[in-house]
């Protein structure tokens, strides 16, 4: 099958598109790990209330309206920002420098009441979102008609990738989160509010999990518990990329997607054993991640 040009393509293209919405929703996870030191549990949780968000924007309020997609996934991130600051300025910011397990905890429930939250809004019915209409249909690729959805998918996912990057590498903000990351207390007798920065990062984060529930519903069917895989997956692109290190979230996310992708058709019954066997056989090889960084002790 591998000698086959339109077989190899789709198997490719299916593991990329995959890889982009799970960067996508990784990137903001390992920005609050990266920064906050924060076990955020409750990431997947907002990335299902966002892919639900979006659904509410784009078939109930603006049904039949071009772009709606668009402009639910707008609001999801907005939605998720507004209340990731309310949860990070009322609780968590308290949970900052405690045990793991105080973390782990409150992050947990968070996603118990987020889960019900959902079914007593939307039920427990499998909802969908329509394509836009510009992006309905397959594109001729040559070798093979795809999907012209899962192609915006991949694109968007390295144009997020760039700006994410520009946006921490390049800004007076990115600056303050890599302080803050490795000296908060120096930071913050230098005169900035590092409560702010902590914050922002926190709600970034957020917006980047709605964003992704946005786009992913699109793609796939939204349902209550939708989250637990979700989060499982991107707990393993940070580990395999590394803390804090956007590209190799990057890196992590293609190689999880491609696995996943190639291990289905190949290996279907062995298909999740291969992720977690990627995972251990880079820690063995680099305990910190393909483009993290040792730190020392």
């Amino acid at each position: 099958m591998l000698s086959n040009p339109m077989f190899l393509a789709m198997t490719v293209l299916n593991g990329l598109s995959m890889a982009m919405v799970l960067f996508i929703i990784a990137a903001g996870l390992t920005l609050i790990l990266g920064v906050l030191r924060i076990i955020n549990f409750a990431h997947g949780a907002f990335f299902m209330l966002g892919g639900y968000v979006a659904w509410q924007v784009a078939e109930v309020w603006l049904d039949g309206v071009p772009g709606a997609l668009w402009i639910g996934a707008v609001v999801s991130a907005l939605v998720l920002g507004v209340l990731a600051l309310v949860v990070e300025r009322t609780m968590l910011k308290h949970l900052y420098g405690r045990e793991e397990h105080y973390q782990l905890l409150f992050t947990f429930a968070l996603v118990l009441l987020i889960n019900d939250a959902v079914k007593v809004i939307w039920g427990t019915d499998i909802l969908t979102i329509s394509h836009p209409d510009s992006l309905r249909g397959a594109a001729d690729l040559g070798v093979t008609f795809y999907p012209k959805y899962r192609l915006f998918l991949c694109a968007f996912g390295v144009v997020v990738a760039v700006g994410l990057w520009l946006l921490v590498e390049k800004t007076r903000w990115g600056r303050l989160t890599r302080a803050a990351r490795m000296d908060r207390e120096m930071l913050s007798a230098l005169g900035v509010h590092v409560p702010t920065v902590y914050a922002s990062v926190f709600v970034l984060g957020a917006g980047l999990a709605g964003m992704g529930g946005a786009l992913a519903a699109a793609d796939r069917s939204l349902f209550p518990g939708m989250d637990a895989e979700i989060i499982v997956q991107c707990f393993i692109i940070v580990i395999i990329g590394g803390l804090g290190s956007l590209w190799g979230a990057f890196l992590g996310a293609i190689m999880l997607g491609l696995l996943t992708s190639f291990g289905t058709i190949f290996f279907p019954q062995f298909e999740l054993v291969l992720v977690y066997l990627l995972m251990i056989g880079i820690l063995l090889v680099r305990p910190w991640g393909l483009l993290g960084r040792e730190e020392a002790t």
